[in-house]
């Protein structure tokens, strides 16, 4: 703007030395045109409006499609814009967009690109910077951001249709001799029709056969709630990378809690890892775009402040979303130790609740937690992701004091669920 100024001094000093008219056209148009865009260009910035369209969730693996919606709402044109959206590393995926664009009187441009779900976790994505001026470089650019928005990437799900574990175990239900009600699903035979007996219970080829109406039978049961206790606290891993195995960890847990849920059983969480955005100070890391972690000094100075609180047992697709967001977001940290955690973590826990404790290994320490838990009246079911020699050991031990053991340090380890089993066999 200074040397514009300056431009127009000098031209205006020659018009009136060498009595010019054609450089006097020249200083009144430029000055026409510096008001012009001293007046258009804030205004213009104003009238642009933006938004993004996207879905704020997806799967591992999954490619989201990313829209960005750019409009004039003003009478005048804007004669550019130029869009350049921040977008992180991980999430990268084909060309970045940055392009420029001219706007007529309310018109309204749709511009895509796409990101990647590479890795679990909650990223930033944007902000888009937005710039104009006018076409000839006097007034200064305008500068102005659509305010970043937010990805939620859940942990990828091993699909577990058939297990095939003993009813015991945390997928369903257990046999009762207190009759609450009766599962449709576990037919049991047939008896004569009594007085209040739904007619839609009434067997009628067997009515057919014997000349009475008979009505199906089905086995009692008790729906069990299941809580997933997922160990998180870094030092208990040590073998080989103990990122890796963590992450591994929070699969598991995400895959045992869908298929719960499509199971139409109740599932909760509860875990000694840490949640950033509890405490969101830190922001975004900008080459990953994910959630800055407290340092290590702040959560040894009150590790129980980053810990989440627990989602209690329910069912229905929203309250999965809800666990898999939170596993999305979770981190493995040196909080509380798992056998100082477990017991004190169940509490709230109703008695009975199936307790799938999800940690490193089998350690006798582990074990004597989780008897802790047997005799506070709970199902727990220990479920070790480090690979051990003889595990058969940790099983007879875990046998000796009241629940099931299972080594599960592959997907491979998961895939064997899914066999049948005999009636009252064990994998």
């Amino acid at each position: 703007m200074g040397n514009f100024s300056a431009l127009i001094l000098i031209l205006l000093l020659l018009a009136f030395f060498l009595r010019v008219d054609f450089i006097f056209y020249v200083i009144y148009v430029s000055v026409g045109i510096y008001v012009w865009g001293r007046w258009l260009m804030p205004r213009a910035m104003k009238n642009l409006k933006s938004r993004r369209v996207y879905d704020k969730q997806a799967f591992w693996g999954e490619v989201v499609p990313v829209t960005i919606e750019l409009g004039n709402s003003g009478r005048l044109p804007i004669p550019w814009v130029q869009l350049q959206e921040s977008v992180a590393i991980q999430l990268k995926h084909g060309e970045p967009l940055h392009q420029v664009v001219a706007l007529s009187r309310g018109e309204t441009a749709e511009f895509h690109y796409s990101v990647i779900a590479r890795r679990r976790g909650y990223y930033q994505l944007g902000p888009l910077r937005l710039a104009t001026g006018d076409l000839f470089g006097i007034y200064p650019e305008q500068i102005g951001f659509l305010p970043a928005d937010h990805l939620t990437i859940y942990p990828r799900i091993t699909p577990l249709t058939q297990l095939g574990l003993p009813s015991r175990l945390p997928f369903g239900t257990i046999a009762s001799y207190q009759r609450l009600f009766e599962d449709p699903a576990r037919p049991m035979g047939i008896r004569d029709f009594r007085s209040g007996d739904s007619i839609r219970q009434i067997n009628w080829k067997a009515s057919a056969h014997t000349k009475n109406l008979m009505v199906k039978t089905f086995q009692p049961a008790i729906s069990l709630e299941t809580a997933v206790l997922l160990n998180l606290h870094s030092p208990d891993y040590t073998f080989g990378n103990r990122q890796d195995i963590a992450e591994w960890a929070i699969e598991v847990a995400a895959s045992l809690a869908a298929h719960l849920v499509n199971q139409r059983q109740s599932v909760g969480l509860i875990t000694n890892g840490i949640d950033p955005l509890a405490s969101n100070k830190h922001g975004f890391d900008e080459a990953t775009g994910r959630l800055l972690r407290p340092s290590h000094t702040e959560i040894q100075a009150n590790p129980t402040a980053f810990i989440p609180a627990a989602i209690p047992p329910r069912n229905g697709r929203p309250h999965l979303i809800k666990i898999l967001e939170r596993l999305a977001r979770i981190e493995a940290e040196e909080t509380v130790t798992f056998t100082d955690w477990a017991s004190t973590a169940s509490l709230h826990l109703n008695w009975g609740v199936t307790i799938l404790a999800i940690t490193a290994n089998g350690s006798e320490a582990v074990c004597q937690s989780l008897h802790r838990l047997v005799r506070a009246g709970f199902n727990p079911i220990l479920i070790a992701l480090e690979p051990e020699y003889d595990f058969g050991l940790v099983r007879e031990r875990a046998r000796r004091l009241g629940f099931a053991a299972y080594n599960v340090h592959t997907p491979r380890d998961l895939d064997r669920w899914k066999r049948p089993y005999p009636a009252g066999a064990t994998p």
